[in-house]
């Protein structure tokens, strides 16, 4: 009976130092799920989970990443994602496919804007990554692209990455082959793009 009993308290007691450990929620596509990557701790998620316990922040970082999602997608999955995993921080990282489908950039803004609508009223601080578009999708519709980002943040007052493969996209020996997805090389520079401006909202 006193083993049963030393057996309950150790499982209460992880449960609820887990329950009191805070979420930081990347929420994303297959930029931020790793895709193509040999090891999913190759991918700057992965990475900055390690960051952060490397420099002593106490947070448990969840990639809820999926491959292939667009803002409507997101949209739809993250009310259930909220409520599952209660996080402090959402790290925003969609779109992209939207602009490879070339979708309408006003809906877009808009999914993007009710996730971070819904995040913040859960209680979480969002910070927005954004994308670019290649220019063979011509310079009005990437130009709209990238100010849909600028200007969500603006109205919304979000922290900001302009662009999350900054320093990767151009780069081949960065990119792996289908030059869309970084290589396991590349990853730590967008951890490196990511961290200025989700640095400030640890300690808040």
């Amino acid at each position: 009976m006193k083993r049963l009993w030393i057996l309950f308290v150790w499982v209460a007691a992880s449960v609820s130092a887990r329950a009191e450990t805070p979420v930081i929620l990347v929420f994303g596509d297959s930029i931020s799920a790793g895709y193509g990557l040999e090891r999913v701790q190759q991918g700057w998620v992965a990475l900055l989970q390690t960051k952060l316990q490397s420099e002593g922040y106490g947070y448990e970082v969840i990639n809820a990443s999926v491959s292939g999602e667009t803002t409507a997608g997101g949209l739809a999955r993250l009310p259930r994602a909220l409520s599952l995993h209660q996080p402090k921080i959402v790290i925003l990282e969609l779109g992209g496919n939207d602009g490879l489908r070339a979708l309408p950039i006003e809906q877009m803004r808009a999914n993007l804007a009710q996730m971070a609508d819904l995040a913040s009223a859960a209680g979480a601080r969002v910070l927005l990554l954004g994308m670019r578009m290649p220019p063979n999708y011509g310079p009005d519709y990437t130009e709209q692209f990238r100010l849909c980002y600028v200007d969500l943040a603006r109205q919304k007052k979000l922290p900001l990455v302009p662009f999350l493969l900054n320093d990767v996209a151009l780069t081949p020996n960065l990119m792996q082959a289908d030059g869309i997805h970084p290589n396991a090389l590349g990853e730590p520079t967008l951890l490196a793009n990511v961290w200025p401006a989700l640095q400030p909202l640890l300690h808040k």
